[in-house]
């Protein structure tokens, strides 16, 4: 198939969760014969720099630079309107003229689309098949922002989260297959009234990369893993260390708390003045981090979809504790491969029960390794795409079809198949 793919984040590098999962669809399309052509953003020209090497993985790619300067500006300019205002961030009237003029070019079979907030650029064109892959459900993910943030912050979330539920209901309509990341997500989707045939595909996690070192590890070390310009990491660490540490150290004197993420804002710097807390910023590989650890904790009150940093982890043979809604974007049963928690002294015993015994460490090391391999495969959740893209494919055939035979006795003037 010659096969468009449009998704809001240049997925290349893969090195955060936006760009993993499109950058192993768009590989995965590319190894089965299929000519992929990708249309992103980039949100500068280091990021453009480094996604050169893109063209080695699809047939051709269209990127094209929003500075976030002008990126806030419009989505600020869209605030009184009834589109989400964060549709304004990922729109680029260049990548829609670029768009229109390869679909004018015509010969595309289908259009795959990653993230709602760049399914407008497609959403009123007819003739290829549509799928749309929502990922995560980005309304509800504003809607607990919501609940989360104080007035006047929590109302504009509210109304986002309302003009993002109306937009994703309309825009599922407008697609032949729409697909998420969970099960989860899916209902949420399903929950929405949208009606088009959908499923979920999970992400996977490149277990030979993230694999166990067979190295020791510090026995006093708790790791959290991610970028810390995002507003739920900042939330979860904060809450970490103001609540649950405290605890730990006071039965554990010598355990320290690492975080490691990008862009850590002056606030989360600061927690590196808290004793046995340190803050790293950008690292270059954060496998080191992770295996040196004891265990990693994800200890987010706002989840949605599947935490990457979790499944991370867990292929490194690292044992995680987790709140019950990021665990909830893992196939993985708590208690088995993942220990979860709602409040810290749930978090306190959990983690000193890993502590404190090796045999019972080691156990949720090797479940939680095995179950990545099991259940978050790349190879796996690959097939599960191609299911469904072979779902969008029969539903072509089938009415194609149904066209054929309404044309042999069609009333005058119906246009077959539109």
């Amino acid at each position: 198939m010659k096969i468009l793919f449009i998704c809001h984040r240049v997925p290349y590098p893969p090195k955060r969760g936006g760009k993993i999962r499109p950058f192993n669809i768009v590989c995965h399309l590319t190894g089965q014969g299929h000519a992929v052509t990708v249309a992103s953003l980039a949100r500068s020209q280091q990021e453009l720099d480094e996604a050169r090497a893109l063209n080695q993985h699809c047939a051709k790619a269209l990127i094209e630079v929003i500075p976030d300067r002008v990126a806030w500006l419009r989505t600020i300019g869209w605030l009184p309107s009834l589109r989400p205002s964060s549709f304004g961030y990922f729109h680029s009237t260049r990548l829609a003229r670029r768009i229109e003029a390869q679909l004018d070019g015509g010969g595309y079979d289908l259009i795959f689309v990653h993230c709602s907030s760049v399914a407008p650029y497609v959403a009123a064109v007819r003739g290829p098949r549509k799928m749309l892959d929502f990922g995560d459900m980005d309304s509800q993910k504003w809607r607990e922002y919501a609940h989360h943030r104080p007035f006047p912050l929590s109302l504009g979330f509210g109304i986002e989260a309302l003009k993002l539920e109306r937009a994703e209901r309309a825009l599922g309509a407008r697609f032949d297959l729409c697909t998420c990341t969970t099960a989860g997500e899916l209902e949420s989707l399903q929950q929405l009234g949208v009606k088009t045939p959908s499923g979920w595909f999970p992400n996977g996690v490149d277990s030979e990369f993230f694999r166990p070192t067979g190295e020791g590890y510090d026995a006093d070390l708790v790791v959290f893993v991610g970028r810390m310009d995002y507003y739920p990491n900042q939330k979860a660490v904060l809450g970490f260390c103001h609540d649950t540490l405290p605890q730990l150290q006071k039965r554990r004197p010598g355990l320290r708390f690492q975080i490691v993420g990008a862009d850590p804002p002056a606030h989360i710097r600061a927690l590196g003045k808290l004793a046995g807390v340190s803050v790293t910023g950008s690292v270059p590989d954060v496998r080191p981090y992770v295996t040196r650890a004891a265990l990693t904790v994800a200890p987010l009150q706002i989840a949605r979809g599947t935490q990457n940093k979790i499944l991370e982890s867990m292929a490194m043979g690292v044992p995680v504790v987790c709140s019950e809604q990021a665990a909830r974007g893992v196939d993985a049963v708590p208690g088995t491969h993942v220990l979860t928690a709602s409040h810290p002294d749930e978090y306190v015993t959990s983690i000193l029960g890993l502590l404190e015994s090796v045999p019972r460490r080691t156990a949720f090391a090797t479940a939680a390794r095995a179950r990545v391999l099991s259940h978050h495969s790349w190879a796996g959740s690959m097939r599960r795409l191609d299911e469904l893209l072979e779902r969008v494919q029969l539903g072509y055939r089938e009415s194609a079809v149904s066209s054929a035979s309404r044309s042999s006795t069609s009333v005058e003037g119906e246009i077959p198949g539109a």
